[in-house]
């Protein structure tokens, strides 16, 4: 409920509820995610909390992961085409454009959940390039923009953004500390960086079509040709990013 009324106070108005699906370790599945969402809906009406909230998941790579969103066991996003796909975090898992392109051609859009923060970035960055290319969506996490993970996501956030891959910005939020459910901070961030119609598409209007169920509109930017890695370790970013809020939406 904390958590609720600072995203209400942030100016957030919708909430996407993805809890981890892990096959052995969070074995949440979606018809109870959903009747959890209902009654976490009915607390925050009862405290006049205006937030929409929405069923979802942030699904870990599965081989069976296709059959499992046909039956809805691993829900998507408010019944979209469009879910939460979390790579491991360690080590790039095999075979993954394979399996993004089984889920492409099974009807189903998936969103890459924070690359940005992914440790085997830096050594196989053409990895994303590869699942961009094929289809997929691609979702940085805000506190990585404001330099809440450190430089290492920060940069790596930047340089994706700088390269026109980033599709939306979310808050993963998992508390009112550490990782809030405040989006206005990153928005900003975006805009001094990429304009303030670039941030609204990430934090607003992608989001909305994903909910809507509706098709992207084509990259603003070409997806880069080769992968150039540059580990961030000793750049610097001297680009302050913790500049005071402009404002709520």
């Amino acid at each position: 409920m904390a958590m609720a009324r600072m995203a209400a106070a942030d100016g957030i108005e919708h909430i996407a509820c993805t809890p981890h699906i892990t096959p052995g370790i969070y074995d949440n599945a979606g018809p109870d995610i959903e009747a959890r969402i209902e009654q976490l809906s009915a607390s925050l009406a009862a405290e006049g909390i205006a937030l929409t909230l929405w069923k979802g998941a942030d699904v870990h790579v599965d081989p069976q992961l296709l059959g499992k969103l046909n039956s809805g066991m691993v829900p998507t996003l408010g019944q979209s085409r469009y879910f939460l796909l979390e790579p491991p975090h360690h080590i790039a898992p095999p075979r993954l454009p394979e399996l993004v392109q089984e889920l492409i051609n099974g009807g189903y859009i998936p969103i890459i959940t924070h690359p940005e923060r992914l440790r085997w970035i830096e050594s196989q960055y053409d990895l994303v390039l590869r699942l961009v290319k094929l289809g997929a969506l691609i979702q940085v996490t805000a506190g990585s923009i404001t330099g809440g993970f450190g430089k290492r996501p920060q940069y790596w956030s930047e340089r994706m953004l700088d390269e026109g891959l980033v599709d939306i910005v979310a808050t993963d939020a998992h508390g009112v500390s550490g990782r809030p459910p405040i989006l206005s901070a990153a928005r900003d961030a975006v805009a001094r960086r990429m304009g303030d119609a670039e941030a609204l598409e990430m934090v607003y209007n992608r989001p909305a079509r994903v909910l809507r169920n509706e098709p992207m509109p084509a990259r603003p930017k070409e997806i880069p040709p080769q992968v150039e890695v540059t580990h961030s370790k000793g750049r610097g970013l001297t680009r302050s990013l913790l500049d005071k809020l402009r404002g709520k939406s």
